[in-house]
């Protein structure tokens, strides 16, 4: 059996010794916290199967309220589902053991228990798909609590609409069958696109953890992490999967504020207070949000909803729907800032 790319438990420990505390709660309201998150996300999954017509063709199961711990540590399990097999095919006849010898599994698990320490601190919340099919819907509760607080916004309000964005996410790929399986098969054609030898891909990889984990130490470092992975066929992959993760998280962004109103009397305001403070921050923050790939995760979320409204504007939302009809009626990258592009490729009628 060949040894292992990344010593996940150390990964595991690592992430549970250096991530922070949340914030103070009584056990009374913690278990209130975890009731109404639980409540709200079902009261957000009829509201959005109600404004987009996408309906789940799969069982799921509930959402999981977690703390930041338990996030990482599912996350981890996650990527051991996926990246040991990727690992193993990658090194195909070679002696159990020599990559992990020239990578350091367990360097290379304290560098990835670093990144999650930090990010889970950070995530609100999460449709995780590695671990388990169909996925499952995450809810980090700290988190959440502590953003209400610090934004002063209304509880009840501000938890209904994290929930219809990672609600969203669920009727996405659970409404979407194929979705799943078409995600994992990008992952893999970019895993494949690599031109250069096993040793030294995997050698790419550790490095590029390695610098995501000196950056949450010292954020000087202004190297892009994907400028250390790609090779020029693995970036036709990522412009396709950039396209995909555009959509996803603007078709998101597009729901919760347009169900929003209707049921949130302060969406408004914490529209305007959430999007105050995700551009906020220290320069270390900035510097990390940079490294992590955050700001383009915040450029796809603007992107993104605009294609969408785009589109819905044009031909209606049983109309956009169409999108999620096959891999090829997903959006280019080109045509994310060009919605008459998609509607004319594949509504050429309405043209």
């Amino acid at each position: 059996m060949m040894a292992q790319f990344v010593d996940w438990d150390l990964a595991a420990a690592t992430a549970g010794a250096l991530g922070k505390a949340g914030p103070r709660v009584s056990y009374d309201e913690a278990t209130d916290v975890v009731a109404d998150l639980r409540r709200l996300t079902d009261e957000a999954a009829e509201l959005v199967t109600s404004y987009t017509g996408l309906r789940s063709q799969v069982s799921h199961p509930p959402v999981q309220v977690v703390d930041r711990k338990d996030w990482a540590a599912i996350n981890i399990a996650g990527l051991r589902e996926v990246v040991t097999p990727l690992v193993s095919r990658l090194a195909g006849d070679k002696q159990p053991g020599a990559i992990t010898d020239a990578i350091g599994s367990r360097f290379t698990g304290v560098q990835a228990g670093t990144v999650l320490a930090y990010l889970s601190g950070r995530v609100l919340g999460q449709y995780e798909v590695f671990s388990s099919d169909p996925g499952q819907l995450l809810l980090v509760a700290p988190n959440i609590v502590e953003v209400e607080r610090k934004i002063q916004a209304d509880s009840r309000d501000f938890r209904l609409w994290v929930c219809l964005h990672e609600v969203t996410h669920r009727t996405q790929f659970t409404a979407v069958p194929w979705m799943r399986g078409h995600f994992f098969g990008e992952v893999q054609a970019f895993v494949d696109a690599s031109q250069a030898g096993s040793e030294h891909f995997l050698e790419r990889i550790r490095r590029s953890v390695a610098t995501l984990a000196d950056a949450v130490r010292n954020p000087d470092s202004r190297v892009s992490v994907l400028d250390l992975v790609q090779t020029p066929g693995q970036r036709a992959v990522l412009d396709r999967l950039t396209a995909l993760m555009t959509l996803l998280e603007g078709h998101a962004e597009f729901v919760m504020d347009g169900v929003g109103p209707e049921v949130i009397p302060s969406v408004d305001q914490i529209r305007a207070k959430f999007n105050r403070r995700r551009e906020a921050g220290t320069p270390f923050e900035k510097a990390i949000r940079k490294l992590l790939g955050v700001d383009v995760k915040m450029r796809q979320y603007a992107e993104g909803r605009k294609f969408v409204h785009g589109v819905v504007e044009r031909v209606g939302m049983t109309g956009f729907n169409k999108i999620f009809s096959s891999p090829l009626t997903l959006p280019r990258v080109e045509e994310l800032g060009d919605p008459d592009a998609w509607v004319a490729r594949v509504h050429p009628q309405a043209v």
